[in-house]
């Protein structure tokens, strides 16, 4: 389930055939900002946020008074890298892998969409096993994680100049909010931002039922696009 609420600034590319979309994990952003205003004594609609859904892909979005104005395309790769995404690459060092020969237009988005990002660099792309091999000493292991984290960190940066610098509060949630070290480490490069809110739970089912209340309690209408 998306939105498509973008400012006409962040759907530029660079390339008038391709616009930037707005394509990520919207329930989830959308129920973590609710629940941040709520404990920030606010409405959702009134309050910049900068949410980050943080799982197998990463999404970071700019929330302006509810609206999501700017936010990566998580869906097709772009943004940070992930546990199996590889995120953004430079442009022309992709060109040349996607026509290398070594590959078909089927491997390639294979290989960037399920076998990128963590996993093309350790092996594995699961928190646990992640976490095992940093606390076994494995430094290059360290390196990737956190580097998944610094990266994280600058989208979110990007999505601060995106409100102009007023910023609420930035929401951390998905599955890997809830692991204390990569939280930390995305933490210490983004606190002069203010106020970090964390909620790992990502129940998507809930979060629709939720929607659907409020359209039913007349507290929000029903958005076409």
């Amino acid at each position: 389930m998306v939105v498509n609420e973008l400012d006409p600034l962040a759907k530029l590319s660079g390339l008038p055939e391709i616009s930037r979309k707005s394509i990520f994990k919207a329930l989830s952003h959308k129920a973590a900002g609710r629940r941040a205003s709520r404990e920030l004594g606010s409405d959702y609609e009134k309050l910049n946020l900068i949410v980050g859904h943080l799982g197998k892909s990463i999404s970071v979005a700019a929330h302006e008074k509810g609206k999501v104005i700017d936010v990566n395309n998580s869906v097709d790769g772009d943004g940070p890298f992930s546990l199996q995404k590889c995120g953004k690459l430079p442009v022309g060092d992709m060109i040349r892998l996607a026509f290398s020969g070594r590959y078909s237009r089927e491997e390639i988005q294979f290989k960037l969409l399920k076998e990128g990002g963590v996993t093309s660099y350790l092996g594995v792309g699961e928190m646990k096993k992640i976490n095992q091999l940093i606390d076994s000493g494995n430094e290059n292991a360290r390196l990737i994680y956190e580097g998944m984290a610094y990266q994280t960190a600058k989208e979110i940066g990007a999505c601060a100049a995106a409100l102009k610098g007023k910023v609420d509060a930035v929401v951390l949630t998905g599955d890997l909010a809830a692991d204390k070290r990569l939280v930390n480490w995305i933490k210490e490069r983004i606190s002069f931002l203010g106020k970090v809110l964390v909620y790992p739970d990502d129940d998507e089912m809930l979060f629709l039922v939720q929607g659907v209340l409020r359209i039913l309690d007349k507290q929000e209408e029903v958005k076409t696009y």
